[in-house]
């Protein structure tokens, strides 16, 4: 193999694709990227087995051929070689010679022929979704996914679209739920889909900068990415999400109507003093326009703070873990959002003001 490429090009391709290179002792060549070179394209290939991706960038080929080094050996390189023109990639001997003007190194590499597969995947079920409102979508709720895998559904988005021609993004750890609506101009069939929690996240920075539209393929094991040049595969979880609509209140007997900022501000001074459990306890009564947010550790002090909002219904005490509350302000555009609460025992959820597009809903603690 030997090429001639441009060093931006070249430097963006392997920062998303080293990022997928897996550590497996058992199987060292997953943490390399595979350049394979043919037809003045240069393909980088990279896999942990879970995700799999095929980044293709235009560039002149002397000699096509093929070859695979450490990742993170390769990105660190060209990260900090001063060059900023082209590139020149050679395969000398069993290891890659990469030259520009001013510098030169050989980098060892791996067989070839230990690396998996990538699998193709060749599927009728597929739909077109612009990627803005896609990664809009998973970065709205991918924090509530479970981390544990003991409950591989929790520990994943699920993905489905519904009947008004939303896509709807929805993730939760049994203690909190958040749904994300998404106006999406689809073509095709969006199939119902479960994405790993971690796969979410590598998702969404490999398109992070990416402008146009992606095809979304599916298959009963694995979902597909493709666009400007990206192939991306996900495994799928073979599972049933849980049928969150039993759980979301339909009406409520406490309703606060408040600035975000504000509740932000509160929740921050009250982190300073919360116990172990990050409880804090909200005291609503709306007959005497009180809404205040306390919290206490017995190691630390106490904190108590009253709130300017709208209050209205019934008066209720009631515990949460704060962190869980915070999570949800990068989600909400609106500078106002309601709580709406449902009696001490119950899950308080959470809206902006004339936004019905995103919905947070969070478990109490006990006391």
């Amino acid at each position: 193999m030997k090429i001639e490429c441009s060093k931006e090009k070249l430097l963006r391709s392997i920062q998303k694709a080293e990022k997928i290179t897996g550590k497996n002792v058992t199987l060292p060549v997953l943490s390399c990227v595979v350049l394979e070179a043919k037809e003045n394209k240069l393909i980088v290939r990279s896999t942990n087995l879970d995700l799999g991706i095929e980044i293709t960038i235009p560039v002149k080929v002397h000699k096509p051929g093929i070859v695979a080094v450490p990742g993170n050996i390769l990105l660190s390189y060209i990260t900090n070689t001063t060059n900023d023109g082209n590139i020149n990639l050679e395969e000398v001997g069993g290891n890659l010679l990469v030259t520009c003007s001013r510098n030169e190194t050989k980098i060892k590499a791996l067989s070839v022929e230990d690396f998996p597969i990538i699998p193709k995947l060749v599927s009728d079920k597929k739909s077109i979704v612009g990627s803005k409102e896609l990664l809009y979508g998973l970065k709205s709720v991918w924090y509530s996914a479970s981390v544990s895998s003991m409950k591989p559904e929790l520990s994943s988005v699920y993905l489905y679209p519904d009947t008004n021609g939303n896509l709807v993004f929805v993730a939760t750890d049994s203690f909190r739920l958040a749904e994300k609506k998404v106006n999406s101009k689809q073509s095709g069939t969006f199939e119902s889909v479960l994405i790993p929690y971690r796969n979410v996240q590598e998702i969404i920075r490999i398109f992070d900068d990416v402008n146009d539209n992606i095809e979304v393929c599916f298959d009963n094991n694995q979902v597909v990415f493709v666009t400007d040049g990206i192939y991306l595969v996900s495994r799928i979880i073979d599972g049933n999400f849980p049928d969150y609509g039993q759980i979301v209140p339909k009406d409520n007997t406490t309703e606060v109507v408040m600035l975000k900022d504000d509740l932000i501000s509160v929740l921050k001074l009250s982190n300073i003093f919360s116990d172990k459990f990050n409880q804090v306890t909200f005291v609503v009564k709306p007959k005497d326009g009180i809404f205040e947010i306390s919290s206490k550790n017995i190691d630390k002090g106490e904190n108590r703070n009253i709130v300017d909002a709208t209050l209205r219904g019934e008066d209720i005490e009631i515990n949460f873990n704060h962190k869980y509350i915070n999570d949800s302000f990068s989600s909400i555009n609106s500078d106002s959002i309601v709580l709406m609460f449902n009696g001490a025992n119950k899950p308080v959820v959470i809206r902006g003001i004339n936004d019905q597009s995103f919905m947070y809903l969070v478990m109490p603690l006990n006391r």
